[in-house]
């Protein structure tokens, strides 16, 4: 584990025992990689059960009668409209209407709400939105999150909890009892699959894991994770998009509630629609191997586009990435790849290339 990791996971020796150098993300140490093969891991997700520990995520929670007028100036959703037990992701702007992080909101009733991002600014931002009103911010590390997704999760995870899951629906949250320690159960996650995140304090996370290890979840790596997020064409911030982007230039228009009242960057992100500077896609690369990402994307000899985040995908047989391209690049168009030590050819296809109708999360 390298000095300048300032945030520890209660479940870091499970991953040093499955062979994880404790990687940094966002200040936490991670299972970048363990001894087994990542196909293998990929497999399980797709097929069966994995399971990823997702808590150097940022958990926030925001109390007090104005916590929702708060977490309204600060994100880009109508969050009128989140009743108890229900979750919406969202963007988090800055005033210049460039994403300054993604997150999940969650209202868990009775003025308590939760906000889950990654390594942007939010929490400077929040608290900026929080001056002045009556609200109490709270960020928890004792609170872990393992993200349990594939097809079989839900059968899995019901067999040793207190609630039914099937009524869970996507996006939904609820307490609950799993493995005889209380939780909170969410149907989310960053896999292309139906899945579920379990939240549980530090002190019950270590036997949660070990009980669903016995109950054939495999342990996951953050490789792994980035094959199914780009299969399903889910976003990384600081890779598919920065402050330089505005939510329409990466296909995140979807979270922005323009009806709704004045949030931070509302004026600068509906002046900018329609004058969009790049577009989001997927490609299929000709080549045998994940590329290196950064290299350089031409069409007609002109530079319109970058890569940003590549994997080889053994399952659909393709070199993939996500790649930012100037507008209006339509899906079939091949484009020539320039990288330091490859040239070759890059076709736009259409995201996400796995479960385009995305059945496997919603239904």
């Amino acid at each position: 584990m390298t000095e300048e990791l300032s945030r520890i996971s209660a479940l870091a020796s499970r991953h040093i025992a499955l062979g994880s150098g404790l990687e940094d993300w966002n200040g936490m140490g991670t299972a970048w990689t363990y001894s087994t093969d990542p196909n293998d891991e990929h497999d399980a997700v797709r097929e069966r059960a994995g399971m990823f520990d997702m808590s150097p995520l940022k958990k926030v929670f925001v109390r007090g009668k104005d916590a929702q007028a708060v977490l309204d100036h600060l994100t880009t959703r109508d969050l009128s409209k989140l009743a108890p037990g229900k979750a919406a992701y969202l963007c988090v702007l800055t005033e210049a209407g460039g994403i300054a992080d993604d997150a999940i909101v969650s209202n868990n009733g009775g003025d308590e709400w939760m906000i889950v991002h990654g390594s942007g600014d939010t929490m400077a931002l929040l608290q900026a939105s929080a001056k002045g009103r009556d609200v109490w911010l709270e960020f928890t590390d004792d609170l872990h999150d393992v993200s349990v997704q594939g097809p079989a999760a839900l059968d899995i995870l019901n067999a040793h909890c207190d609630n039914d899951l099937a009524g869970l629906g996507y996006f939904e949250h609820a307490p609950a009892v799993l493995f005889g320690h209380p939780c909170r159960i969410s149907r989310t996650g960053y896999s292309g699959e139906r899945g579920y995140e379990i939240f549980a304090s530090a002190a019950v996370v270590a036997d949660i894991w070990d009980k669903l290890a016995e109950a054939g979840v495999m342990p996951c790596s953050f490789t792994a994770l980035d094959k199914v997020r780009i299969e399903a064409g889910l976003l990384s911030y600081g890779y598919d998009m920065t402050e330089a982007h505005t939510p329409w230039e990466v296909g995140l228009g979807f979270t922005v509630s323009a009806s709704k009242g004045d949030f931070r960057g509302k004026e600068a992100v509906m002046a900018a629609k329609g004058r969009e500077k790049i577009s989001n896609v997927c490609l299929a690369i000709d080549h045998s191997d994940m590329v290196e990402g950064g290299e350089t994307l031409l069409l007609d000899g002109e530079e319109i586009g970058v890569i940003n985040s590549p994997c080889y995908s053994h399952r659909i047989g393709k070199s993939l990435a996500l790649a930012h391209v100037r507008p209006g690049i339509a899906a079939g168009t091949v484009l020539r790849l320039k990288g330091e030590t490859l040239q070759t050819a890059a076709t736009v296809v259409g995201s996400p290339v796995y479960d385009p109708q995305k059945t496997r999360t919603h239904q």
